[in-house]
């Protein structure tokens, strides 16, 4: 394949993954290239080995002499097997996220991205109700367990009780086990990281199985949670990140989830960068919800949790 300009940049993860199915994967700029020496390279590629995807991944207006020769690659008959995406399309359909546009350059989002139809919500909380039944059962189970553990590592309140922003930009109080040591944010809020020395060690096995997250089928059942959705976050990390990442917001549309697209995706946030890498997840699974896609994440998680891997 071969990606045409620098528009998004691919993470080092999405290149590995893209090698695996396609071979190669190469590179051309427009912008820092000359229109012939540009057409040139791209035919010697293209001649070279099956080059059949061309990602138009460019940022500003291509030379029409470039136009030109791409729109001619069609009518030849060694070339009618090219295909053209542009990035947008690209990312969507080969790794399940959606682009996010710079500084608003386009105003799409607040078409493409829909809160969930009258049906699709009735499925969400079908599974929502399945799921927290079983998972009732086990909070209680778990909790005389996890109680004794947090005594002897960590003294103190055994759950962890925290506003968090969900449906419709609104606050909500979201429970889990208690996984930090007790005053962990007294120096003011940090992101959490994969090896956060604020957490203790049990807590640390229940971040990798999960097991912190379990008191939240509680928000589940109040309507506050699905089984699934976008991660919620503190409203102060909201206003952070609003300001930085275009269409942040979008994904408050619908109620945020236990587990998600995104979790199973992508690893522990630790800034901005990822912070919109996740927020491209969020936004696919809103856009692109289906059973299917519900019972991925299902089973992806369910894996991540055998795994110890975290979310």
């Amino acid at each position: 394949m071969i990606i045409l300009g620098e528009k998004y940049a691919f993470t080092k993860l999405e290149l590995e993954k893209l090698r695996k199915k396609f071979g190669q994967v190469n590179f051309l700029s427009p912008e820092n290239s000359d229109a012939k020496a540009l057409r040139s390279a791209l035919e010697n590629l293209i001649k070279s080995g099956n080059q059949r995807l061309i990602v138009l991944n460019t940022q500003k207006p291509v030379d029409n002499k470039l136009v030109r020769f791409l729109t001619l690659l069609q009518f030849k008959t060694k070339y009618k097997n090219i295909k053209f995406l542009n990035v947008e399309s690209f990312l969507e359909i080969y790794l399940q996220k959606c682009y996010i546009p710079e500084n608003g350059e386009n105003l799409n989002f607040l078409n493409d991205i829909k809160p969930y139809n009258a049906f699709e919500y009735a499925l969400k909380r079908v599974i929502d109700y399945a799921s927290c039944s079983l998972l009732l059962v086990i909070l209680f189970v778990l909790k005389f367990y996890v109680k004794k553990k947090i005594d002897e590592q960590s003294p103190g309140s055994l759950y962890f009780l925290q506003n968090r922003v969900g449906l419709g930009n609104r606050e909500f109080e979201c429970i889990k086990f208690r996984s930090m040591v007790v005053d962990a944010e007294k120096d003011g809020a940090k992101f959490a990281s994969k090896n956060d020395e604020r957490v203790f060690e049990f807590g640390k096995f229940m971040r990798k199985t999960r097991i912190d997250e379990v008191p939240q089928c509680l928000n589940v059942l109040r309507g506050q949670m699905h089984l699934i959705g976008p991660r919620p976050e503190r409203r102060y990390w909201i206003n952070f990140f609003e300001k930085n990442i275009p269409y942040y917001n979008e994904r408050h549309i619908v109620r945020p989830g236990i587990t998600g697209w995104a979790q199973v995706n992508y690893p522990y946030g630790a800034n901005t960068h990822d912070a919109k890498q996740k927020l491209m997840y969020d936004l696919y699974y809103i856009k692109h919800w289906s059973l299917w896609l519900e019972i991925k994440i299902i089973t992806k998680t369910i894996a991540i949790i055998f795994e110890k891997r975290g979310i």
